[in-house]
């Protein structure tokens, strides 16, 4: 299933890439996100050549929405997610697999992430590629990024994700539909492996022409003393905050 707003180009290099490494899969679905008619008319396009499944809508509804009607499109017990702007390396096909042999053999693991802009905190080996991520309820655990069990970047999942840890939050930013679905999935004791290499197998990729459609307050990513400073207390509310409404969650 990929995700696609506003980016047909970066959709048709995913797309070619996967054929140039002889990568493919029992079903694709492009789930588009209120694109405008140009792009929408290169993805048709596409389509002809590609033999996707296009799931489109008039008018663009945010990620939450995009990523559930993409995953209700999807026909298949295990869904590969990727949104438009990631890259397959030459190594994707023999790490999907193993990916794949894991997700087979064990049951109880319900994702496998494959990229990430951070490390998790806290992980234990599970063989030469992967990792296990490991949530440490405890508040002496205190690193804020433990709350991301679950990341929106690339992953295998199953398909029935969303029956399991519940619908994503629509109408709301990224950042936080990404952060509520982390929630879910750690109320729900989901599983999940992670590449040690975190761009071994794939990669993020945005050209001048397609620059990337998420934005974050400047606030954040300035790095002047003052604002390291107040970061740092930012830093320490939310992780406090989202003690608090994982602890809500869990409480209904």
């Amino acid at each position: 299933m990929i995700t696609v707003y506003n980016r047909s180009a970066s959709l048709k290099r995913l797309l070619e890439t996967f054929d140039q490494l002889g990568v493919s899969f029992g079903e694709v679905v492009v789930s588009d996100d209120g694109s405008k008619a140009i792009h929408l008319d290169e993805m048709r396009a596409l389509q002809q050549r590609f033999k996707f499944k296009l799931v489109t809508v008039e008018k663009n509804q945010g990620l939450g929405h995009n990523i559930n009607k993409g995953q209700d499109a999807v026909s298949k017990m295990l869904t590969a997610y990727i949104q438009e702007d990631f890259v397959p390396s030459e190594h994707f096909g023999q790490c999907f697999s193993e990916a794949l042999e894991i997700m087979k053999a064990e049951q109880d693991i319900d994702v496998i992430r494959f990229y990430g802009y951070f490390r998790y905190p806290y992980t234990k080996p599970y063989n030469s590629l992967f990792s296990e991520l490991v949530f440490k309820p405890q508040l002496w655990y205190s690193n804020h990024l433990k709350f991301y069990l679950y990341s929106d970047h690339p992953h295998l999942r199953r398909s029935n994700f969303l029956s399991k840890f519940g619908r994503y939050p629509e109408g709301i930013s990224g950042d936080l539909t990404e952060l509520n679905m982390s929630l879910s999935f750690i109320k729900a004791h989901g599983r999940a492996l992670v590449m040690n290499d975190l761009t071994f197998m794939i990669d993020q990729k945005n050209s001048p022409n397609e620059p990337t459609t998420m934005e974050r307050e400047d606030w954040k990513t300035k790095k002047s003393l003052p604002i390291r400073l107040l970061r740092a207390m930012y830093l320490k509310y939310r992780f406090l905050k989202n003690s608090l409404q994982l602890w809500k969650l869990k409480a209904k």
